[in-house]
Parts: C-alpha cells; sequence; structure tokens
C-alpha cells in the first residue's frame, strides 16, 4: 500500500471515531443543560472534547485546535465551579461544537479547516471573561491572504501534502503530490472510543491499517461532485464468528451430501442410506435457515445510532421558539436494518420540528392551560413480531379535525362531499398530503406544506406505513410502522390462472371467497360489502391487462395507506418468506422485485401503489368486466 494511500486511510478512521465522539458530547450538552448541577457528566463532556483536541492536534488541523482548545477552557472553568451554566453560556457551547463537526467536513475533503466563525470565538473569549454574551458583537475580520499552511485555492485540489506531513511526520510522496481526487475507504468495524487519548485513537487506527492491500484511485474531485451513500457497516464480532461457524458446518453437511450420492451412484438404496440422505437434507435446511437469519443479524443496526442526533436538534429549535422542550428517546437498544437508517433520517426530523414546532404550546399557553411549563417529545422504537414500530409523540395543543377539514376545503385539497364524510382518523391524514398546512405564513421551520407528504413518500418507499393518533388538549401520535429488514419480504403468493404472483403480507388484511351474487355495481364499480362496509373490488387479470375467461374464486382484501380494496384472483398459495432479488438493469413498472419458490419457478413481487397507480387509483371497475352478464343471469 502506498504511503499517501495509508494517510488518506488513517485520517478517515479518526474522522469516524472523532466524530462518534462529537455526537455523544452534543447528546450530553443536552442533558446537561436539562441537569445542570450533574459534576460527573460535565468531566464526562470535558474527557470527550479534550479527545478531539488532542486528535486535532495530531493531524496539525491549527485552527480546530484553536476553537477545541477555547472550548476545553470554558468546560474546565465549568466543571471547577468558576463559571455558572446558563442558556447564553450553553448556546455559545453549542455552536462551538457545530463549527468543529463543520471542520470536521473540510478534513473529510481532505483541506486544513478555516479559521472559525468570528462571532463564535468572540463569544467564546467573553464566556471565559465572564462577561454578558448578549453584548457581544460578532467583529469584523479582513481575509487575509492564504498563508503557506492555509488550504489550497478552489480547484486545486485538497491539500493532501499538509495532512500527510502531519500524521506521518515525513514529506509526501511525488505520486501522492499529484494525486488530489482519492476516496475514503469506507470506515472500519469498529469500537467504543470513549476515555481513549487521541494518540491511541491513531495508533489503534495504523494497527487495523497495517495488514491492508493496495486501494485503487478514482477520478479525481469524487467527493466534491459526488455524495455517497455509507454503505459500511460495524459488525459484532460474535455475529461474524457465528456466520463463520455455520458456514463451516454447511461445508460438513455438503461433504456429507457428496459421499451419499456418491454411495446412491454406485446402487445402495438400502432403508439406512435413504434414512441418512433424508437427516442430512433436513441438517442442511436447518443450517442455511440459520445462516440466513445469522447473516441478516450482521445488518441489524441499533436504532440509537439514528436517534444520537435528534436531541441536540430538539434543543436548538426549542431554543429558536422561546420553548422549554425535552426529547425522551426510548428503546434506542431496539435493532433495525441498516439500510433504512438513512431513509429514515429525514423523516423523524420532520416528525420531531413538526412536533416542537406545531404540537408543543408556548410556555405561556402551557401554563395558562395548567400544564407543566417543560413539554415532552418522546421518540420510541421498539419490535413487534416482524415489524419494528417507532413512535413520536407530544404533550402538546393535539389537532382538531373539524379544524384540519375546514383548511383543507380552503386550499381546495378536498370536496364539501368528501370533508363531510370524513371520519376522524382520515381528518388527521390530512396533513400528510401535498401543499396541506394549518400555517397561513410560512417560516424557515414549516408551513409550506410538503414536510408531511416528504415522511408518508419515505415511509412508504421502505414498505411501511404511518399512523396518526391525537387528542385535543393532551397531544399526538405519529407511528410508523416498518418491516424487520428489507432483504427478507414475507409474502402472500397468489395465483392468476396456473401463473403465481407475490404480494407484500403486509398489506393483506384477510381472504374472502368471492360468490357472484355478492358482487354489486356502485357507481360503475364493482364492489363488495365487508361486514357493513363497501369496498371496491380490482381483478388482478384486469390490473395487469391480461385477458381471462375464469371467474375469480377469491378476494384478497388489502390496505394501502388509506386505500382499501379488495384483489381478485384465482387462487393463492399461502405464505412465503421471500428473499428478493432486484431487477437493477430491467424493472418493469408494477414490479417490485422478483423471488424463487422452492421448485425453483421464478415469481414477480407486485408493487401494489405502481399497479394500481398504472391503472389510475380511484379508478372503478365494471361488474361484468370480470363476471360475464349471463353467468349473472344464472346466478
Amino acid at each position: 500500500m502506498s504511503d499517501f494511500q495509508g494517510m488518506e486511510d488513517l485520517l478517515q478512521d479518526f474522522l469516524v471515531e472523532a466524530g462518534d465522539l462529537l455526537s455523544g458530547v452534543d447528546n450530553k450538552l443536552v442533558d446537561l443543560e436539562q441537569n445542570p448541577g450533574d459534576h460527573a457528566l460535565l468531566n464526562e463532556i470535558f474527557r470527550g472534547f479534550h479527545t478531539i483536541k488532542g486528535g486535532a492536534g495530531f493531524l496539525n488541523a491549527a485552527e480546530l485546535v484553536t476553537l477545541c482548545h477555547l472550548t476545553e477552557n470554558l468546560f474546565d472553568r465549568l466543571r471547577n465551579g468558576e463559571l455558572t451554566i446558563t442558556g447564553e453560556v450553553m448556546d455559545v457551547i453549542m455552536a462551538a461544537t457545530a463549527g468543529v463537526r463543520d471542520m470536521f467536513g473540510m478534513l473529510e475533503r481532505g483541506v486544513q479547516p478555516d479559521p472559525a466563525d468570528p462571532d463564535v470565538l468572540a463569544r467564546l473569549k467573553a464566556a471565559l471573561a465572564g462577561e454578558p454574551l448578549a453584548s457581544v458583537a460578532a467583529p469584523v475580520v479582513a481575509v487575509a491572504a492564504p498563508a503557506a499552511s492555509s488550504p489550497a485555492p478552489a480547484g486545486s485540489g485538497p491539500d493532501w501534502n499538509n495532512l500527510f506531513s502531519a500524521v506521518t511526520g515525513a514529506a509526501a510522496p511525488a505520486a501522492a503530490m499529484e494525486a488530489t481526487g482519492m476516496t475514503p475507504a469506507a470506515p472500519h468495524v469498529s469500537h467504543d472510543v470513549s476515555g481513549e487519548t487521541p494518540e491511541q485513537i491513531i495508533h489503534a487506527a495504523v494497527g487495523r491499517r497495517a495488514a491492508d492491500k493496495p486501494g485503487a484511485q478514482v477520478p479525481v474531485g469524487r467527493r466534491e461532485t459526488e455524495k455517497a451513500r455509507d454503505n459500511s457497516i460495524r459488525v459484532d464480532t460474535t455475529r461474524l464468528d457465528q456466520v463463520l461457524n455455520l458456514s463451516g458446518e454447511i461445508g460438513l453437511t455438503k461433504n456429507r451430501l457428496n459421499a451419499l450420492r456418491s454411495d446412491i451412484l454406485n446402487g445402495r438404496s438400502d432403508t439406512e442410506t435413504l434414512h441418512a440422505l433424508d437427516q442430512a437434507v433436513s441438517q442442511l435446511d436447518l443450517l442455511v435457515s440459520d445462516l440466513q437469519n445469522a447473516v441478516m443479524k450482521t445488518r441489524m443496526q441499533p436504532v440509537g445510532r439514528l436517534f444520537q442526533k435528534y436531541p441536540r436538534i430538539a434543543r436548538d429549535l426549542a431554543r429558536s421558539l422561546g420553548k422549554d422542550v425535552e426529547l425522551v428517546l426510548v428503546g434506542e437498544e431496539t435493532e433495525i436494518d441498516k439500510t433504512m437508517i438513512e431513509d429514515l433520517s429525514d423523516p423523524i426530523i420532520h416528525l420531531i420540528r413538526n412536533a416542537v414546532d406545531h404540537g408543543v404550546e408556548s410556555t405561556e399557553d402551557r401554563r395558562a392551560a395548567g400544564k407543566p411549563e417543560k413539554s415532552q417529545v418522546r421518540l420510541e422504537a421498539r419490535q413487534e413480531g416482524d415489524h419494528i414500530v417507532l413512535l413520536v409523540s407530544d404533550d402538546g395543543r393535539g389537532m382538531n379535525a373539524e379544524r384540519l377539514r375546514a383548511k383543507a376545503l380552503e386550499k381546495g385539497i378536498i370536496t364539501d362531499e368528501e370533508a363531510n364524510t370524513m371520519d376522524e382518523r382520515q381528518s388527521f391524514n390530512l396533513v400528510m398530503l401535498p401543499g396541506f398546512s394549518t400555517k397561513d405564513v410560512a417560516s424557515d421551520v414549516s408551513g409550506r406544506g410538503v414536510g408531511m407528504d416528504v415522511v408518508k413518500t419515505n415511509i412508504q418507499k421502505l414498505n411501511g406505513s404511518i399512523e396518526i393518533k391525537s387528542v385535543l388538549g393532551k397531544g399526538s401520535t405519529f407511528i410508523i410502522s416498518l418491516p424487520l429488514t428489507l432483504a427478507i419480504l414475507p409474502v402472500l403468493l397468489v395465483k392468476l390462472g396456473d401463473q403465481p404472483f407475490a404480494v407484500p403480507l403486509s398489506m393483506v388484511r384477510e381472504i374472502l371467497p368471492i360468490k357472484i351474487d355478492a358482487v354489486q355495481e356502485v357507481g360503475g364499480c364493482a364492489t363488495m360489502v365487508v361486514r357493513g362496509e363497501v369496498m371496491p373490488m380490482y381483478p388482478l387479470n384486469y390490473l395487469l391487462g391480461w385477458t381471462s375467461e375464469r371467474i375469480p374464486e377469491y378476494g384478497v382484501l388489502m390496505q394501502m395507506a388509506e386505500h382499501t380494496f379488495i384483489l381478485a384472483i384465482d387462487g393463492f398459495m399461502g405464505r412465503e418468506d421471500a428473499v428478493i432479488k432486484s431487477l437493477d438493469d430491467f424493472r418493469p413498472k408494477g414490479v417490485a422485485g422478483v423471488t424463487t419458490l422452492s421448485n425453483g419457478q421464478i415469481v414477480l413481487i407486485l408493487d401494489m401503489k405502481e399497479v394500481l397507480g398504472a391503472f389510475g387509483e380511484g379508478r372503478g371497475v365494471p361488474r361484468s368486466a370480470f363476471i360475464p352478464m349471463e353467468k349473472l343471469a344464472a346466478a
């Protein structure tokens, strides 16, 4: 491995470890603001920030060291009792940690950080001097010419030479001087670094990289033009050991099957041989199932890693709105598929911002309503069967269903007829329609009617659902239900003629027999009455554009978001856990992927939202389209 590649990998390792430390500091700061007398917590924050400062010094990031040093001095004076924790002091500390995170971003792009915001530095110095922070204005600073250690001008590439010499103490190799656009290696399987010195972090990273193989270079400027999705994952080594052990057991069973195969080919077909074959096949079946589960577990990550950034977001927003809000995290140890974590980030941020901005009342309003001045927003995760449930709830003002309907009418989103037939649950769901907002004036926080629409869309992309519960004057709860993993999907196998198709089991409510005389036509649409509720019917062959002479025998009652309908089919083959194989190069509309049955048959997994969308969601199917008139007359 070239020295240059090793330097870059080392830097990336440090940024991963230090980034985790900084996230921990952020969350502890939010806790400290709620419990200013917790001296042990203040000491933990001081130690974490001291480690970050030491690592910054090791990388020769002078401006980062300057910012860290001032902030660390402030922590030191706070823990020694020389200064008191106030809201203004916490604001400047939070601004400093945000500046540190921005500098990490510059290091990740391969350049030494710019100086910190002069206003933040000025307020840090004022806080250290015990001066009133409200009177400190941002000084006007002239932009100096770049010094030798400053970042290179835009377009000249990352300053790898400076970083290389800082990390290794030697000049960068000649090849490294020309290679300015290398992509960092994926983060390694990590460990807990809390309490370690910066030197320990760096040297541990060097040791982990010692056995690496040469890395390939990528086009110049890739990191500046691409925001690559983080496909790395941190896995407990015990889980990898389990996968390795199962692989070994499968290898032994394979050898046993090969020996039995040879015996059978040589004419041995006695009862003992056949019994041994049956045992070996059963053993292989169990081992493969265990291996699948073990591999799935390597993809699972504690949802706490997703939650860790939200206390800071809620705290900053509440301060800007003049509200006193505490974000309570529950179920952080609940595990979720790694591929979902990034896709869930934005929806949860929207829900938390809405809870703080819309849901929670001002301190004066809460006092007038007899509520505690401090409001609570609760973010909870738990596993229920083969689903993960996330809840975002608040103890605020709650929703007024009548006001929501009136606002939707005013904006022309719904008609008078729709408004009159809506129940409370449907009224609450209006907030997730595009363009809907209860605010008359948009702000930088909310009011544009796009946030909840984004939440709903992103959750549906993950094959999940969202439900809203609210009590006026008591608060609201948003309930997100997601499959445990996206790699394995429980499906119901349905038949159209002799051709099987798979539909997500999460949408299936029940299977009903179809009786010809029970199929009615209402407004040109075939319907069936299920427990007093009229349900539209969609024959699968009609949705797919297939011709069929058969009358559907069964109906699958399905619910997709707010749309409940009956999918008319010829038959069904039962439930199966489908291992989804994506169709990256060729994906027909309405097909989410494919799976393979035990007999080797390939089955299409239908994306019901796309299938109905292509047909035209809300359009009716006439009864005569799938039940000939002569059959109706006979019935």
